[in-house]
């Protein structure tokens, strides 16, 4: 079976920018996953239906979804890696009277897809909106107070920001960077030059443009709230984490919600990686020393991003409950993270590289495509 003419693809497609906006309205809409298991297991589209039909269409097997049931009616959205196979599968619903489309791109666009959620953060006037990358699981914060407001490790186009702080009648002024980020580009330069914002970082040589630096005990000041830095080397060097209010904390990549940050991502880490696992131990541990109801609020996840507009938070208490990482000792804690280390995102040097140098990309889709693995597995 050929791929669709040029002349019909088209109409017989669908941006990821579309079907985000559909699901972010939620709107009826069955998106059908055609990619074999292997593939899907990385990574997919919350509350896809997955028919794995992929050797079969490309092998123009008859059978390849004619005794497909639409679960409930509404158009259908078809997907795959790239957009190939999934074209394919649309020829053969519309053939049978669905209405179906393909998505363009496939899940390697589809990692810029974007959704949001309010964060409740008791104990603060701060207004705290948690913007996650569905296809991607970067989470990054828009906080809000008294009219200002600052972007924590931006990893989506700058326009979202700048977008949702003027619905909410909020100037950014401050844009900060947890650590230098190996999985995706950093739009935090971009979005301080758009927006007059101060740029902040924590204080390091890697990066070689102009920044604000950060170290332990510093504050930024947000509308009538205040950020407090706590250094926490161990993802890498310069991790820090940001204490809003004393009643939440931004964890970067430092500390998950059901797990830990990678001791090995810094361009150099390799015979580092022990040193840096104990560095991390240390840090967790201080970071113990937070009030227990204080909000943890990652940067990143392991699972795919339902359109929902449930944050994904939790307090610092279940967080210590849920990863039993973090009751061992240092010891077991280090044998255990070397144990654990997942494969390295894609392309994370080069990521590196331009995230120290500062360097923006017109289309980061195949630099980024693919599911973070910042992660302790």
């Amino acid at each position: 079976m050929s791929a669709a003419p040029a002349s019909s693809r088209q109409e017989a497609e669908i941006s990821a920018d579309q079907l985000r906006a559909m699901l972010e309205r939620g709107e009826l809409v069955t998106v059908v996953d055609v990619r074999t298991a292997q593939d899907r297991a990385e990574w997919f589209i919350p509350g896809s239906l997955h028919v794995d039909v992929h050797d079969a269409l490309w092998a123009n097997d008859p059978r390849a979804l004619s005794d497909f049931v639409l679960p409930s009616p509404g158009p259908i959205v078809t997907v795959c890696g790239q957009g190939r196979t999934s074209m394919l599968a649309v020829q053969r619903l519309r053939a049978r009277g669905f209405e179906a489309r393909s998505l363009q791109g496939g899940m390697r666009t589809w990692s810029l897809a974007w959704n949001t959620a309010p964060v409740p953060v008791p104990g603060t006037s701060a207004e705290v909106i948690q913007v996650r990358r569905t296809g991607k699981g970067c989470l990054s914060y828009l906080v809000g107070s008294a009219g200002a407001a600052a972007v924590i490790d931006p990893s989506v186009d700058p326009e979202v920001y700048r977008g949702l702080a003027g619905e909410r009648g909020w100037s950014i002024v401050a844009v900060l960077d947890t650590h230098v980020h190996a999985d995706h580009l950093s739009r935090a330069r971009e979005l301080a030059a758009r927006t007059g914002a101060k740029l902040y970082l924590p204080d390091q040589r890697r990066v070689r443009y102009p920044f604000n630096p950060l170290k332990d005990g510093d504050t930024v000041a947000v509308g009538q709230s205040v950020i407090d830095v706590w250094y926490t080397p161990g993802h890498t060097f310069e991790s820090s984490c940001f204490v809003l209010d004393q009643h939440a904390v931004f964890t970067g990549d430092t500390l998950f919600l059901t797990t830990v940050g990678r001791p090995d991502l810094a361009a150099k880490a390799d015979a580092e990686t022990s040193n840096r696992a104990r560095l991390l131990y240390a840090s967790l541990q201080r970071l113990r020393s937070l009030r227990v109801e204080t909000i943890v609020l990652p940067c990143h996840t392991s699972e795919p991003i339902p359109f929902d507009g449930r944050a994904l938070a939790r307090s610092l208490g279940d967080a210590w409950a849920a990863v039993d990482l973090l009751r061992l000792t240092e010891s077991r804690f280090v044998n255990a993270i070397l144990a654990r280390i997942p494969p390295p995102p894609a392309n994370h040097l080069k990521i590196v590289q331009l995230n120290e140098d500062g360097t923006s990309v017109a289309d980061p889709t195949d630099l980024e495509a693919g599911a973070n693995r910042c992660a302790v597995t």
